[in-house]
C-alpha cells in the first residue's frame, strides 16, 4: 500500500487548495480594508489574517484531526442536526452566495471593462460560459490536481507575484489616516472583514474534498492522509497570507488612484492601471478570472460531492444542477448578493468557529455530547444578535454584552459555555428508536 506522495504532488495539492480558497471575496475585500485602515494598517491586517488565513488553516487541521470528514467533526451531535448544518453551509458557500459571487466578480472586473455597454444580456451570456467552464473542470474529481494544482494555480500565482512586487516597489500614494471604525478598533474591524471571505466555511467543506483527492492518489492510511491534508493547508495559508498582505498594502497606498472607487475591485483596477498602464487591465483580468474560476470549480466539486452522498443523484448530476443554479443566482447583481450574504455570515460564522474549537478541545471534555450541543446553541443564539444588528434591527437593549459594539457579542457567552461544560459530567444519551 502506497502511503507516500511525491513532492510535486504535495505542492500540487497545496496549490490546488490555495486556488480553491482564493476567490472573489479574497480579491475585492483586502484593498478596501487597506484603504480604510490607513496608518492602522498593521493591526487591521493582522485582524483580517486571523479570520481569513488563521481560521481556514485551523479548519483544515480540524478536519484532519477529526478523521477527514464531516461525520468526524460532528460525531457528538444528533445526525439530523449535523446534516442540517452541513447542508446550510454547503448552500452558503455553494449556490446561494459564494459560488455565484465568483462569476459576478469575474464579470465585473475581468470582462466588463472591455465592453462598451455591459448590460444584463452580456452578464447572462458570461454566466453561462463561466459556469459551463467551471463545470467542465469539476466534472472529473480525479483530474482536479492536474487541471488546477499543476495548470491553473501556477499561472495565477505568477501573475499575483508580478503585481505584489510592483506594489511594494512602486506604491502609488502615501499612507493616509485611518477612517471609520479602523481609527479605534482596527484589529476587530479587520477580524470581522475576514468573515466576508467565507473561508472558514470553505475549509470545513474543502477539507473533505481534498481528503478524497489525496486518497485518489493511492494514500489509504489515515495518519498519512491527515499529514498531507495539513501540508496542503499550510501551503494554502502561506499563499493566502502573501496575497492578502500585498493587497492590504495596495489599498493603504491607493489614495491617489482610488478617488471615487466604490469598492475594493475598483481600487484594485485603478491601482493596476496606474502601475502598468493599459496593459494593466489585461493583468487584472487574468488574476480575477483565474482566481474566480478555480474557486468556482472547487465549490461546485465540494458541494456536488456532499449532496451526492445524501441523495441518489450522482456527482455529475449535482455538478450540472449546481452550475445552472449558480449561473441563475449570479444574475442578481454583485451589490445585492453581498448585502444578502452579510447577515447570514454573521449568524453562522461563529457556529463554524465554535465547531472548530470544540474539535480541538474534545479530548478534555468530560461529556462531549453535552458540550457540543450547549456551546453550538449558545454561539448561534448570540450570533443572531449580531446578525440582527446588521440588518438594521434595534438591539441596543443588549448593549451590556461584552464586545456588543464590535459585532462579536457571541464571543464571551460561547467561551463561558465551553468553560462550564468542561466541568459537567451529566450523561447525554441518544434516544433509542422505538420498535413497533
Amino acid at each position: 500500500m502506497n502511503n507516500t506522495l511525491k513532492v510535486s504532488d504535495i505542492f500540487a495539492i497545496g496549490f490546488m487548495t490555495f486556488a480553491f480558497f482564493l476567490g472573489a471575496g479574497n480579491i475585492i475585500f483586502p484593498p478596501q480594508a487597506g484603504l480604510s485602515a490607513g496608518d492602522n494598517l498593521l493591526p487591521a491586517m493582522f485582524g483580517f489574517l486571523s479570520t481569513a488565513v488563521g481560521l481556514p488553516l485551523i479548519g483544515i487541521i480540524a478536519v484532519a484531526v477529526a478523521g477527514g470528514g464531516w461525520k468526524g467533526l460532528t460525531r457528538d451531535l444528533p445526525p439530523q442536526l449535523a446534516t442540517l448544518m452541513a447542508v446550510l453551509i454547503f448552500i452558503i458557500i455553494g449556490p446561494a452566495f459564494a459560488a455565484p459571487r465568483t462569476g459576478l466578480v469575474a464579470y465585473e472586473m475581468a470582462v466588463k471593462p472591455f465592453m462598451a455597454d455591459g448590460g444584463q444580456t452580456s452578464l447572462t451570456i458570461f454566466s453561462v460560459v463561466f459556469f459551463g467552464l467551471a463545470l467542465f473542470f469539476a466534472w472529473s474529481r480525479g483530474r482536479l490536481i492536474d487541471s488546477i494544482g499543476k495548470l491553473l494555480t501556477p499561472a495565477l500565482f505568477a501573475v499575483l507575484a508580478i503585481l505584489a512586487v510592483a506594489v511594494f516597489l512602486n506604491p502609488q500614494s502615501e499612507i493616509q489616516a485611518a477612517q471609520g471604525d479602523y481609527v479605534n478598533m482596527a484589529f476587530t474591524k479587520g477580524f470581522l472583514e475576514g468573515y466576508n471571505t467565507m473561508d472558514t466555511f470553505a475549509a470545513l467543506m474543502f477539507g473533505m474534498l481534498i481528503v478524497d483527492v489525496i486518497r485518489n492518489k493511492g494514500i489509504k492510511d489515515d495518519k498519512a492522509t491527515c499529514k498531507y491534508l495539513m501540508m496542503a493547508g499550510v501551503i494554502a495559508a502561506a499563499g493566502l497570507a502573501f496575497v492578502y498582505i500585498s493587497l492590504f498594502y495596495l489599498g493603504a497606498t491607493s489614495a491617489a488612484v482610488a478617488e471615487g472607487a466604490a469598492n475594493g475591485g475598483a481600487i484594485l483596477a485603478g491601482y493596476v492601471l496606474a502601475l502598468f498602464g493599459p496593459v494593466g487591465q489585461y493583468i487584472l483580468s487574468a488574476i480575477v478570472m483565474l482566481a474566480c474560476l478555480t474557486t468556482a470549480i472547487g465549490l461546485i466539486s465540494a458541494c456536488s460531492d456532499y449532496f451526492s452522498s445524501l441523495t441518489r443523484l450522482s456527482y455529475e448530476t449535482w455538478a450540472v444542477i449546481l452550475a445552472v443554479i449558480c449561473g441563475v443566482v449570479a444574475n442578481v447583481g454583485l451589490n445585492q448578493l453581498i448585502s444578502l450574504s452579510v447577515p447570514v455570515l454573521f449568524a453562522l460564522y461563529p457556529v463554524a468557529v465554535a465547531l472548530v474549537i470544540l474539535t480541538f478541545v474534545r479530548r478534555w471534555l468530560p461529556n462531549p455530547r453535552l458540550a457540543y450541543r450547549v456551546v453550538l446553541l449558545v454561539s448561534l443564539v448570540f450570533s443572531l444578535i449580531d446578525a440582527a444588528k446588521v440588518i438594521g434591527l434595534d438591539m441596543s437593549f443588549l448593549s451590556f454584552l461584552p464586545m456588543f459594539d464590535y459585532g462579536m457579542a457571541w464571543t464571551t457567552p460561547t467561551l463561558l459555555a465551553l468553560a462550564v461544560t468542561r466541568f459537567i459530567r451529566a450523561d447525554i444519551r441518544e434516544p433509542k428508536a422505538q420498535t413497533v
